[in-house]
């Protein structure tokens, strides 16, 4: 279907119906594709294609919402009724109702992510001639290498939104993602590492910090030299984070709590705004758009309310600031939206999730950071962890490097950092000067994926160490 005839219909959509206080359509044509390669078998190769449209409405101070993947337009009045019966049903049976959405200025234009290398110009049979090429060289890295995968997958968008408060945007994403595991092993001790990127971009922008090699070399060298290394005994101490594990505390242990709707369930921020919760060397930030050569793997235009998705500073300077708003949040929290509403599919309804969440960069040197510890880790290589309300959290990381008198000395088998979040950014000392994203690769998980990326500098600050078993 021409796109000039999916907004025509779109908006014809909209202006069917009086009983609704507001309508949002939202067309969504995604094509995946996803390469994957085991120990030298082709595990998977697969292409999926899907279109739809999403119908969300707010009738009587209520919810309805109905998809479907049948546009003429019969079908699409039909699922506006079932979205407007939904609501009304809805609004005879709940007690706490939406008062209404924050206003801002129609969004109107085209979005297109930049990209360098047109990822559908690249045919399938180079996807899968790297991803197949990258698992041999993990493998060939070391006899201890016992086994590898490699995987390459992306997501292509194609999104128009329209709605009844005057915005039409259309929006064009491009996200590639290329990672490499290898596991090494000798006797009972085993050791899985990995090593990848995700990005927003094109092919070339995907392969412009190393080629596909060079991250099947990494993750094997790491293996291979953690196989050797001793386990990390438990204390608290102080610790210097690379930028993925930086990436992952901001999203995890900050950043959900500050999504306003965990505010409103009891996040343990809910009434700190204005107050400090962290040093004042901490500048934390959650942006739709970053002033990066690459763009990170949470990078969007416009979120999938039709807001701008700009820049929100959560903590300034140590100072609480903002949370994370959709429309409806926003009014209630009496401020403007954020842009954090996303959807991850067509007959998904958008919700409030990160995009990019990172700390900005300070003035320290990192090898002014290593030489002023006197007894500490290095901590690298951000793994999953969990994190709660309360800004409780343990993450594993891969590398952890122990420091004695201001020198980074012996490699240590990957450790776990916990303690409380607020405690953890409070005791921050010193904040580089560098900057990386570093947590691109996979998905946020909350109720839907979503494409998010995390980072900032190296810090010192103090937490709690232990060891991880691989």
């Amino acid at each position: 279907m021409e796109e000039s005839l999916i907004i025509d219909d779109l908006q014809y959509l909209i202006s069917k119906s009086k009983e609704a206080n507001y309508i949002e359509a939202r067309y969504q044509l995604r094509v995946i594709n996803e390469v994957s390669f085991s120990n030298g078998e082709l595990d998977r190769i697969r292409n999926i294609l899907s279109s739809g449209c999403g119908i969300r409405v707010l009738v009587d101070g209520c919810w309805g919402f109905s998809s479907s993947t049948n546009l003429t337009r019969k079908v699409l009045i039909d699922s506006l009724s079932e979205a407007i019966s939904g609501a009304k049903i809805l609004a005879e049976n709940k007690k706490n109702k939406v008062k209404g959405l924050a206003t801002f200025k129609p969004t109107k234009g085209v979005f297109r992510a930049k990209v360098k290398g047109k990822l559908e110009d690249i045919d399938i049979e180079k996807k899968v001639k790297i991803s197949k090429e990258a698992d041999a060289e993990a493998r060939k890295y070391s006899k201890s290498i016992k086994s590898s995968s490699c995987t390459y997958s992306e997501i292509l968008d194609h999104k128009i939104i329209v709605t009844t408060d005057g915005t039409e945007v259309e929006i064009y994403d491009s996200k590639p993602e290329f990672n490499v595991v290898s596991v090494a092993s000798r006797g009972s001790e085993s050791v899985t590492t990995s090593e990848g990127i995700g990005i927003t971009g094109g092919w070339e922008d995907l392969f412009l910090k190393r080629d596909h090699l060079g991250y099947a070399n990494l993750a094997s060298e790491k293996a291979v030299k953690l196989l050797e290394a001793k386990h990390v005994k438990g204390e608290k101490c102080t610790v210097i984070l690379d930028p993925g594990m930086v990436g992952l505390i901001s999203h995890e242990a900050i950043g959900h709590m500050v999504e306003a709707d965990f505010v409103l369930s009891g996040s343990v921020v809910r009434n700190k705004i204005g107050q400090e919760v962290a040093s004042n060397l901490v500048t934390l930030v959650d942006s739709g758009n970053t002033n990066v050569a690459t763009k990170p793997a949470g990078t969007i235009a416009v979120d999938d309310e039709g807001v701008v998705a700009g820049r929100t500073v959560i903590i300034e300077n140590g100072i609480l600031k903002s949370f994370l708003h959709n429309r409806e949040t926003a009014l209630m929290f009496d401020t403007l939206p954020t842009g954090n509403a996303r959807a991850f599919e067509y007959n998904d309804e958008p919700l409030i999730r990160m995009r990019n969440t990172f700390i900005e960069s300070g003035n320290s040197k990192f090898d002014d950071i290593v030489k002023e510890t006197k007894h500490g880790y290095f901590i690298k290589g951000a793994r999953n962890g969990q994190a709660d309300a309360n800004g409780e959290f343990m993450f594993g990381s891969q590398e952890a490097y122990l420091i004695e008198k201001g020198e980074i000395t012996q490699l240590m088998k990957g450790a776990s950092i916990s303690g409380s979040a607020f405690e953890v950014l409070q005791s921050i000392d010193m904040v580089g000067n560098d900057f990386e994203f570093d947590i691109g690769t996979g998905y946020c998980g909350k109720f839907q994926p979503a494409k998010v990326d995390g980072g900032g500098p190296h810090i010192r600050c103090n937490a709690i160490i232990g060891g991880l078993q691989y």
